[in-house]
């Protein structure tokens, strides 16, 4: 008895096919990845990346909660002025530049003369303890500082991170000596006797009388019914962070991972470390 013709066709159409599909059958191409293909390993620069990115987000969190806290938004402070300040007041104990005290004088000098643009905050008790008006140099603008220089006799104000250092008394009364940190931008501010002091036009009367606030020679002068206060709080080695618009100002202290080193370092905060870096401890 003869078979049916369509088992025999079918049987050679079987034959012919078989070899166009062995190697997709034999091919480990051909494994479902979720039959544990291994997946590629990211490269050591971009874990770094990575992790730099972790450090960076985490920071900013920490920054802006200490924002909200102290309630300098309300106070007029911008957030990013206060997050450069931060950044530059962990470097610089990373660095061991500055002293124990948790102070950090930042001054907003993108605002109006006529407005409180200097404040002091304690960043452990997260408290605002000062805010208040700060003079210009002459040189640098009218109402609003808009220029600044690092040279002698210019006349005008400094940009940048400092380090307060002792007091004395001169032609201003009780001083405060000023440690420019930033190379190029205010590193000249002992040669040039840029200091913190007291001043009779750095005052809401002078503003009423001359529609904005007084100037000074390049220092930052302030109030004289706060001076006093202010000048014996922030003295002896803490942080001051004198902030413009200047798309060319860059720091060493503007670097957020060796920042979040120091303050994993101080909170023991379990974060990781970033790549090729020392690890917190």
């Amino acid at each position: 008895m003869r078979k049916p013709r369509w088992r025999y066709m079918r049987r050679r159409l079987s034959r012919k096919m078989l070899p166009l599909f062995a190697p997709l059958i034999l091919s480990p191409l051909a494994t479902p990845a979720n039959q544990g293909t291994a997946m590629p390993h990211p490269d050591a620069a971009t874990l770094k990346r990575k992790m730099t990115n972790i450090r960076l987000m985490h920071f900013n969190q920490v920054a802006y909660n200490l924002y909200s806290t102290m309630g300098l938004q309300e106070a007029g402070m911008r957030f990013e002025v206060f997050n450069k300040a931060l950044t530059g007041f962990y470097n610089m104990r990373h660095n061991n530049e500055v002293s124990d005290k948790p102070y950090i004088t930042i001054v907003d000098f993108t605002k109006s003369s006529n407005e409180k643009r200097l404040w002091v905050i304690d960043v452990e008790k997260k408290e605002l303890l000062f805010n208040t008006y700060v003079s210009h140099g002459r040189n640098s603008g009218q109402e609003f500082a808009t220029d600044f220089s690092n040279e002698n006799k210019s006349f005008m104000s400094s940009i940048g991170f400092y380090v307060t250092e002792d007091i004395y008394y001169g032609k201003h009364g009780l001083s405060l000596r000023l440690n420019g940190m930033d190379e190029g931008y205010n590193t000249n501010a002992r040669e040039r006797c840029i200091v913190m002091h007291g001043a009779e036009y750095a005052s809401e009367a002078f503003i009423e009388q001359a529609g904005r606030l007084g100037r000074s020679l390049g220092c930052p002068a302030i109030p004289m019914e706060d001076h006093e206060a202010i000048i014996g709080a922030v003295k002896g080695g803490t942080t001051m962070y004198i902030h413009a618009e200047n798309n060319a100002y860059t720091s060493q202290y503007l670097d957020h991972v060796s920042a979040m080193t120091e303050l994993v370092h101080e909170n023991k905060r379990d974060i990781p470390p970033t790549p090729g870096s020392e690890p917190a401890t």
